[in-house]
């Protein structure tokens, strides 16, 4: 099949160091004349590369070599600036809005509300060299944090909890699904409807084993290689 073909070309040249990460393609119809084929076979071809996470895709702009993946360790306990230093990255948290409100149907499932609880939902950006790669929605217990919106929002959490509410998580329960960007969530990460995307949802609990908040992490999905080690006994 042509597109496998073409593909695999293109593989061949990331792997070579022809093309290097963050490197932009050469427009679609460029692409399909240099490989003597139709602007669908090459989508096809593209769309397999973006599967496997070769390239990305930005609206408006074109496709992309994807840059290595930020190696993320579900058993580690630190924050996304601390985990993308510590590879060299360079991280970036843009806030978009923090409000409190009525908790929605996927705070209440996920922290255990009753009807009509109070929550606080912050949603934030977070950049790697630049590049959004994750979209946050985080739904926060006010009870256990008064005021908490008044502080700049933008760092990271669990800091902020450890330093001005002495709240430290002590355990932490992970899910980690597949599904498309959409909407506005797409937007905000340059991404077209239906980009593939990984959403790592993380509850923290208290040492009474309470749930204290909640993450929703969309990641672009070839942004994010998920690693552990896992000590067994014997």
């Amino acid at each position: 099949m042509q597109y496998v073909k073409i593909k695999d070309a293109i593989v061949e040249q990331i792997d070579a160091g022809m093309l290097s990460p963050r490197q932009k393609l050469p427009s679609e119809r460029k692409l399909a004349e240099s490989f003597d084929t139709t602007r669908v076979t090459l989508r096809e071809a593209l769309s397999l590369l973006e599967a496997e996470g070769r390239v990305f895709r930005e609206d408006r702009r074109g496709w992309f070599i994807s840059p290595d993946p930020l190696r993320y360790d579900p058993t580690q306990t630190l924050n996304f600036n601390k985990m993308a230093e510590a590879q060299n990255r360079v991280p970036k948290t843009e806030l978009l809005a923090a409000k409190a409100m009525i908790a929605n149907k996927q705070a209440s499932a996920l922290l255990g509300l009753k009807p009509f609880s109070d929550i606080y939902r912050v949603d934030r950006v977070r950049y790697l060299d630049a590049r959004p790669v994750v979209f946050v929605t985080h739904y926060i217990r006010p009870e256990l944090f008064p005021d908490l919106l008044s502080h700049d929002m933008s760092q990271s959490l669990t800091e902020l909890y450890k330093e001005h509410y002495s709240t430290q998580y002590q355990s932490v329960r992970y899910r980690i699904s597949t599904s498309s960007l959409l909407g506005e969530t797409a937007q905000a990460l340059r991404a077209t409807d239906g980009t593939p995307t990984m959403v790592v949802e993380r509850v923290n609990y208290d040492a009474n084993g309470d749930a204290i908040c909640c993450d929703i992490e969309y990641w672009r999905h070839d942004a994010i290689s998920i690693e552990s080690v896992a000590q067994l006994s014997r």
